[in-house]
């Protein structure tokens, strides 16, 4: 299953995007959908991560305060709103899945996640 992103583009710093992805359609309750990115000449890295069912939501301490990650059930998407972008912000924004459902101490961690989309990117000029 390969996860398709969209939202992505250029925008000045303080500006705003909204990124979407399309979950699984087996997606449970437990399940958790996550957003990591990388940056040029980074590694990837978790961003904000949200359980499918009760929607309890996880962040990077990088991004606490102005990024914010929902979902819509009925829609089956998930999003990543992201607020007050800075240049440092820049990356390839990519939607992750984990349908089974792991423990809260792995939610940050790559491997976690069986299914991933190709990556959107996201420029934030200064």
């Amino acid at each position: 299953v390969l996860l398709a992103e969209s939202g992505g583009g250029l925008v000045q710093a303080g500006g705003s995007l909204r990124l979407s992805c399309g979950a699984p359609a087996r997606t449970i309750d437990r399940s958790v959908m996550a957003w990591f990115r990388q940056g040029p000449g980074k590694e990837r890295e978790f961003v904000a991560a949200i359980r499918w069912g009760g929607g309890n939501t996880y962040y990077a301490d990088s991004v606490k305060g102005r990024f914010t990650i929902s979902r819509d059930s009925a829609k089956n998407t998930v999003f990543l709103q992201m607020n007050d972008l800075k240049p440092e912000d820049t990356a390839v924004y990519s939607c992750a899945a984990a349908l089974a459902g792991p423990p809260t101490k792995l939610i940050g961690a790559k491997s976690t996640y069986d299914f991933w989309g190709q990556g959107t990117q996201v420029t934030v000029s200064s």
